[in-house]
């Protein structure tokens, strides 16, 4: 009986991520210099002022008129150096890497093309569905996200907002919502946005309630979620990792070499969006506002993946559960301050007779702290950020499976017409990983990236 109330609930929930795959968001949420609310995801933000103006009387509809199509394109100049990148399979921690030598390697390159559709079918039902093709996806092109958002017209100081589909849980403060999650600041992502945008997409229903009190704005949201239970993966096999790359609904990542237990164990791929347990998970969302210049955030997820289990090809689950904090805090007109620390653990495999742990136990940490400033019409932002794992596995060696590691990172954004934005980077990543040794590599790196990207939306 619990194994069929389980699969029912899944089975609902996929049905709301069907529905958002034949329904698509406002493209204006992408805009590189949209507001605090939206940048934090708040659920009381422009959406749902635009909801209270009108009745919801479908006045409103626009399904397939130009407004509602996006074309983004994004190319690069990236100059980096490092060893084999975690994109083709090795331990590099950025998406680029050098030479065969491991030193600087100059290359010019699309990086990624996405078309987002955004019909509004009323004036509280809106819809979002994006398309992409990614350089080193593994389709040509894939859906990055599908969902339907509701939210009704407000009635006083409470409203209310729903959101099913398959979509990225409101955790990265460096995204802007709607069609292709496009960063904002930087280039790329912090370590923590960096893995929700390959391991944390969830095909799911959410719930918020939003309330206004005394001048002070407080809100929570609760969801429940399937189709995420390799969610760890990599995290435990090949650590953190600093990219721009994003988990699409078919594609998968490959893996760093394994060691000779877990390389019969584990197929040497992860694919970011599956169901193999047929187990619920759920996660929740809490959002203080005590005055319009400050926003702080709590949010805990958990798969409640079942470790144990395993299909055929070796996909296996995996029990992930975390916590997240974010803050954004305006310091005057032009400054921003942003925060975020995620501290969890992840468990595959079973528990041997003669020991106490899982085959893999994971404990994962990452705190940064960006600066942004802005200058004229751009910005200059700069992120510094720690992370390490520590592996406590039965099957793993853990001096070789836990690691440390920072980084710096420095970006320009500037405007170079109104459908066009130039961005420069400069992102350093010093880590330890003994892991490397399979690879004949000293297991402390040190990688430089330098890119400079033009992103075009029309």
């Amino acid at each position: 009986m619990r194994f069929f109330l389980r699969a029912r609930m899944l089975r609902v929930v996929s049905a709301g991520a069907l529905a958002g795959c034949i329904a698509w968001v406002p493209a204006a949420a992408q805009d590189a210099d949209q507001s605090t609310a939206a940048v934090a995801g708040d659920a009381t933000g422009p959406a749902a002022d635009d909801a209270t103006s009108a009745d919801d009387t479908g006045s409103d509809t626009d399904i397939l008129s130009a407004d509602t199509l996006t074309l983004m394109l994004d190319g690069r100049f990236v100059l980096a150096n490092g060893a084999t990148s975690f994109a083709d399979g090795g331990f590099g921690k950025t998406r680029f890497d050098g030479d065969a030598n491991r030193d600087l390697q100059p290359q010019v390159l699309p990086v990624e093309a996405a078309l987002i559709w955004q019909p509004r079918f009323t004036s509280s039902l809106n819809g979002n569905v994006s398309i992409a093709w990614q350089n080193d996806q593994q389709n040509p092109v894939d859906v990055l996200e599908g969902y339907l958002t509701f939210i009704p017209r407000r009635r006083g100081n409470i409203n209310f907002s729903f959101k099913a589909g398959l979509y990225w849980p409101e955790i990265s403060l460096e995204h802007a919502t709607g069609g292709a999650w496009s960063t904002v600041y930087t280039i790329t992502p912090s370590a923590i946005n960096s893995w929700v945008g390959e391991e944390v997409k969830v095909i799911g229903a959410e719930a918020t309630v939003s309330a206004e009190l005394g001048g002070q704005q407080f809100s929570l949201t609760g969801a429940a979620f399937g189709f995420n239970d390799t969610s760890g993966t990599l995290l435990s096999f090949r650590g953190w990792a600093l990219h721009d790359l994003k988990a699409t609904a078919f594609g998968h990542f490959k893996l760093p070499p394994l060691n000779a237990f877990m390389s019969g164990a584990q197929q040497h791929e992860t694919r970011s969006l599956y169901e193999i347990d047929n187990r619920v998970g759920f996660y929740g969302r809490a959002e203080w506002r005590p005055a319009s210049a400050l926003v702080m955030n709590a949010f805990y997820y958990d798969n409640r993946g079942d470790p144990k289990v395993f299909t055929p090809s070796l996909q296996w689950g995996w029990r992930t559960r975390f916590w997240n904090f974010g803050l954004v805090a305006d310091l005057g007109s032009r400054t921003r301050l942003i925060g975020q620390a995620m501290t969890g653990t992840t468990q595959m495999g079973f528990v041997p007779p003669t020991a106490t742990e899982h085959w893999i136990n994971t404990r994962f940490r990452s705190a940064f702290a960006l600066l942004s400033q802005q200058i004229g019409p751009g910005a200059l932002s700069g992120r510094v950020e720690l992370f390490d794992t520590k592996e406590r596995g039965s099957r793993m060696n853990h001096a070789d499976e836990s690691e440390d590691g920072w980084a710096t990172t420095l970006a320009l954004r500037w405007p170079l017409w109104r459908s066009l934005t130039g961005f420069v980077e400069v992102l350093h990543v010093e880590s330890e990983r003994g892991a490397r040794a399979r690879l004949g590599l000293p297991a402390d790196e040190s990688q430089t990236v330098l890119q400079a990207s033009l992103r075009f939306r029309w």
